[in-house]
């Protein structure tokens, strides 16, 4: 197995995500890195700090040439950053010394690793969004579709009482629909230039140097912090832990498909779900168990990324490199997450008949709260509820149906009208509808 599974030829269809994984490449990160370089030097050139027309010849020739990141591997592992070898690189591919040494002026390595992260960022972000948008139209179709379809409600994985389809996965889809809000709150915290020089007091531009910084953010289309983000890493543990809680949520939705799914329960059939090597009757839940281990994945990836918040003074390289480790697999897993989603949801189809089964296997348990409430009507309600599950117990002890039971202690009470899934759904129609009416902004 590959270091990485994300990278994986084997594991390829599983885990990796290829719109993604091309902006995670080497080759994506040094063209980053370029075009930081590149405006950082036209704006420069405009405002005087270098000649301008070296900074017009450094971005045209951050756009036109190519460095082989490989050539930058001995470097890095000295320096751990690979500006210096970059740079050195762009330089000589030039062959314009004249206008090379203007290259990086007054700049730091971070700087530029920081905002060519952010542009990637950036395009994952519109992916990941566009994808979200996706799942929650697919979750809505299939809440509106089955609204009104009866289930068993089950809680600590007991039986309780009825609910319906649509309002299990209208509980799936109000989660992301909270993810998609925050993403538009942590979007403009997020995407900052960075450019602060070595120390963050951006000296070696002199008074130049905020107009600069603004400059570039405007060239690049990001926002200007104006406060120094070398070691306040607040806006990438935030949107860790989104995409964490992001995978976490679609992970919700694979754990309730799995044990749906399940030979014993199937009240879900799954389309194209996986094989067996050597059982012909198996049809795995592959799609919801991918969902639930990513979500467990990012989790631990998750904590190093927070504790890569406590950046040692003005720069720390150890903090620094728990970030590469980390947030490059977090950005896919969740990606990957939500490709898994999108196919997914489409594929689900519910088991009436398997769903009505195990609402009431014929003891009708599942009502035991609304015939308590019932008799409340008629004596304390401490007295409903012992009666209640008195004769609970008696329908599980000899398999007579509750209604039956109760019948026989009320004759003459028409018990028919309580004991349907209808009359015990409560509000989970309404719940799915009203998830419905939010994606579709009604």
């Amino acid at each position: 197995m590959a270091t990485s599974p994300f990278d994986s030829t084997l594991y390829r269809d599983l885990f990796h995500d290829a719109e993604i994984g091309r902006l995670f490449t080497d080759s994506a990160e040094v063209r980053a890195m370029l075009l930081v370089e590149g405006a950082l030097a036209k704006v420069q050139g405009q405002m005087g700090v270098i000649p301008e027309i070296s900074g017009a010849f450094i971005h045209r020739a951050s756009m036109e040439l190519q460095v082989d990141p490989g050539g930058l591997a001995p470097e890095t592992g000295l320096s751990a950053v690979p500006v210096p070898a970059l740079v050195a690189a762009f330089r000589k591919a030039m062959e314009a010394p004249e206008h090379g040494q203007y290259v990086h002026w007054g700049a730091t390595s971070q700087d530029i690793i920081d905002t060519a992260l952010v542009l990637r960022l950036r395009q994952a972000l519109t992916v990941i969004e566009t994808r979200l948008s996706a799942v929650l139209a697919a979750l809505a179709a299939l809440a509106d579709a089955h609204a009104q379809q009866p289930m068993a409600a089950r809680t600590l994985s007991q039986t309780a009482t009825p609910t319906s389809f649509g309002a299990v996965v209208a509980s799936w889809g109000w989660p992301l629909i909270r993810h998609r809000d925050r993403l538009a709150e942590l979007r403009p915290r997020l995407l900052r230039v960075s450019l602060f020089g070595a120390a963050g007091t951006l000296s070696a531009m002199g008074e130049k140097g905020p107009e600069v910084r603004a400059g570039l953010a405007e060239a690049l289309g990001l926002s200007d912090p104006g406060d120094v983000w070398h070691t306040g890493r607040d806006t990438l543990g935030e949107l860790s832990g989104w995409l964490t809680g992001l995978a976490g949520s679609l992970g919700k939705i694979g754990e309730d498909l799995v044990l749906l799914a399940q030979s014993d329960t199937g009240e879900v059939r799954l389309a194209g779900a996986g094989g067996s090597s050597t059982l012909p009757h198996k049809q795995n839940p592959i799609a919801p168990s991918v969902l639930c281990a990513l979500a467990r994945h990012l989790v631990g990836l998750n904590a190093n990324m927070q504790g890569a918040l406590a950046h040692r003074q003005q720069r720390d390289a150890a903090a620094y490199l728990v970030e590469w480790l980390s947030l490059p697999q977090i950005v896919m897993g969740a990606a990957r997450g939500l490709a898994v989603a999108e196919a997914l949801v489409p594929a689900i189809e519910p088991q009436p008949s398997a769903m009505a089964a195990h609402i009431d296997d014929g003891t009708g348990l599942a009502y035991a709260e609304a015939l308590s409430f019932a008799l409340a009507g008629q004596m304390p309600r401490p007295d409903a509820q012992a009666k209640a599950k008195g004769l609970a117990q008696e329908a599980r002890d000899t398999g007579t149906p509750l209604a039956r039971l109760a019948a026989r202690d009320w004759p003459g009470t028409d018990w028919g009208a309580l004991f349907t899934p209808q009359a015990q759904m409560g509000e989970a129609p309404e719940q799915a509808a009203r998830f419905v009416a939010a994606v579709k902004g009604v």
